[in-house]
């Protein structure tokens, strides 16, 4: 049905365009070298498990890549949540499962992203009944580990550990802090503090701000939807369920 990989390159690097509520325009930290190198990925296991799974993808490892998109998933990173789904419905790295891969998908889409909306009910015109009994049972399970109300206090509380830890944590005082790192021929080099702490990547709220911004209508590959191309709008449709935030990360158990 999908005859190509869901988000491609789009995975790595984010879109870099201009908002009415801000025109700063949207950079992607993973794609400067300098701030890779002073450890942000470390304070982001979202974007850090995303990058290390499209490598293991692209190399065709595509059992580690699911690995790493499904810690990605649990630091409510969407993205890898479609990837996740798109791994299950292709049967990439793991047996095929339609079913489960759809739940992903409505869990991808969970916060209205157009092209993942697209994507889910793609799927849904494509599962048998059986299935869709099923996708929607089973993704209850799947929410409550993996969606919004377990995974974005996870992916905050990371935020601010790191920035407690760091001299001038608090974001309004950050400007004249220099990070230097190491360049090439070990000649230092050095990070203008209100670049790397800008509050849209440090920020719980305006860290999700951006997210939305960046992934709300995305150019991601080509949607071919046979007869139709209804959506039916950003509710999931896997009834709620109780979130699970103490579930432990998906590295150290068998994951779902």
């Amino acid at each position: 049905m999908l005859k190509s990989v869901l988000l491609g390159a789009a995975l790595a690097s984010c879109l870099s365009v201009a908002v009415a509520a801000d025109t700063r325009p949207l950079q992607d930290p993973t794609a400067d070298p300098l701030m890779l190198s002073a450890g942000f990925l470390a304070a982001h296991p979202d974007l850090q498990n995303r990058m290390r799974g499209l490598e293991a993808y692209e190399a065709g490892h595509y059992e580690e890549a699911l690995k790493y998109y499904r810690r990605a998933a649990y630091y409510a990173d969407k993205a890898s949540q479609a990837m996740v789904a798109e791994m299950l419905w292709k049967g990439e790295g793991v047996t095929r499962d339609p079913a489960l891969a759809y739940a992903w998908m409505d869990l991808a889409a969970e916060r209205g992203y157009r092209g993942f909306l697209r994507f889910r009910e793609q799927y849904w015109q494509a599962l048998e009944e059986g299935d869709r009994e099923r996708a929607l049972d089973e993704g209850r399970a799947i929410y409550a580990r993996y969606g919004d109300a377990a995974a974005k206090p996870r992916i905050a509380a990371v935020l601010r550990r790191a920035l407690s830890q760091t001299t001038g944590s608090r974001l309004g005082s950050v400007g004249s802090l220099k990070i230097t790192v190491p360049g090439p021929g070990g000649v230092p080099l050095t990070i203008d503090g209100s670049t790397f702490y800008d509050p849209r990547y440090w920020d719980p709220k305006q860290y999700a701000q951006w997210h939305d911004r960046v992934w709300m209508d995305p150019r991601v590959g080509r949607v071919e939807v046979g007869e139709t191309e209804t959506v039916r709008g950003g509710a999931a449709a896997v009834a709620p369920t109780a979130p699970e935030a103490d579930k432990p990360d998906p590295a150290v158990d068998s994951p779902q």
